[in-house]
C-alpha cells in the first residue's frame, strides 16, 4: 500500500497535475483571504475553508480522474491488478497519494494564519475544527472521484461526472430536506460553525469508506475477469 502511495504521489509531482491543483487552490484561497478576511479586518481564519469548499468541486476531479481511468486507457491496468498487491493496497495506495496532495495544499494555508497573527489573534480552535471538516469533505470527494474513475477509461468523462455529482451534493440541501440527515455538505457546514458533531464525523468517514469499498468491488470484479 505504501509503495503504491509513494509511487502515485511521485507521479503527481512529476506531472503538472499536483502543481496545477496546489497552485489553483492557493490562488483561490488568496482571493478569498483578501476579499473575505483581510478587507473586512476579520480574524476568522475558518472563512477560508468555508468559502474554499466550492473550488473542490472542480479541483478534486483533476486529481482523481487519472487514478484508474489512465490505467485502463494505457492498458497498464492488467499489470496493476495482476500484481501481487491486494485490491485493498491498490485502492488505498491511490487514495493516500491523492490525500497527500490535498493535505500539502491545506498545510500551505497556514501562511494566511501567520499573516493574521500580525493583525490580531485568530480563533484557533474553531479554525482547526473547520480545517478538520474541510479535510474530511475533501477525502469524501476523493473517494467518490476514484469510484467514478474506476468505471470509465475516459479521464474527461470521469472528471465531468465527478464535478456534476459534487455540485449536486452541494446544491441538494437547497432543493429538498429529505436527505439532510445524510448530507455531507450540511455536515461540513457544522464544522464551519466551529461545532464538532459525532454524527457529522461518522457521516463523512462512512462516506469515504463507502466509496472506497465500492471502488474495491469494481477493481476486484475486474481482477477476477482477468
Amino acid at each position: 500500500m505504501w509503495a503504491i502511495a509513494k509511487k502515485e504521489f511521485k507521479q503527481y509531482f512529476l506531472s503538472p497535475i499536483a502543481y496545477i491543483y496546489i497552485g489553483a487552490f492557493l490562488l483561490v484561497c488568496s482571493i478569498l483571504f483578501y476579499t473575505g478576511i483581510f478587507t473586512k479586518a476579520s480574524v476568522n481564519f475558518a472563512t477560508i475553508f468555508s468559502l474554499g469548499a466550492a473550488p473542490l468541486i472542480i479541483l478534486v476531479p483533476l486529481l482523481t480522474m487519472r487514478t484508474f481511468s489512465e490505467e485502463r486507457k494505457s492498458e497498464t491496468e492488467v499489470l496493476l491488478i495482476t500484481s501481487p498487491s491486494s485490491v485493498f493496497s491498490i485502492v488505498m495506495g491511490k487514495f493516500l497519494a491523492c490525500a497527500f496532495v490535498v493535505l500539502v495544499s491545506i498545510a500551505l494555508t497556514f501562511v494566511y494564519y501567520l499573516i493574521l497573527l500580525c493583525f490580531g489573534t485568530p480563533y484557533l480552535v474553531p479554525s482547526l475544527v473547520a480545517m478538520l471538516g474541510f479535510v474530511l469533505l475533501a477525502m469524501a470527494y476523493i473517494a467518490c472521484g476514484m469510484f467514478i474513475s474506476s468505471l470509465t477509461e475516459n479521464q474527461m468523462v470521469s472528471a465531468i461526472v465527478s464535478m456534476v455529482i459534487f455540485l449536486l451534493i452541494t446544491l441538494l440541501p437547497n432543493v429538498t430536506t429529505a436527505f439532510d440527515f445524510v448530507s455531507i455538505s450540511l455536515a461540513f457546514n457544522t464544522f464551519i460553525e466551529g461545532l464538532l458533531s459525532l454524527h457529522d464525523v461518522i457521516l463523512l468517514i462512512s462516506t469515504i469508506a463507502l466509496f472506497l469499498a465500492l471502488t474495491m468491488l469494481i477493481i476486484k470484479k475486474r481482477k477476477m475477469v482477468r
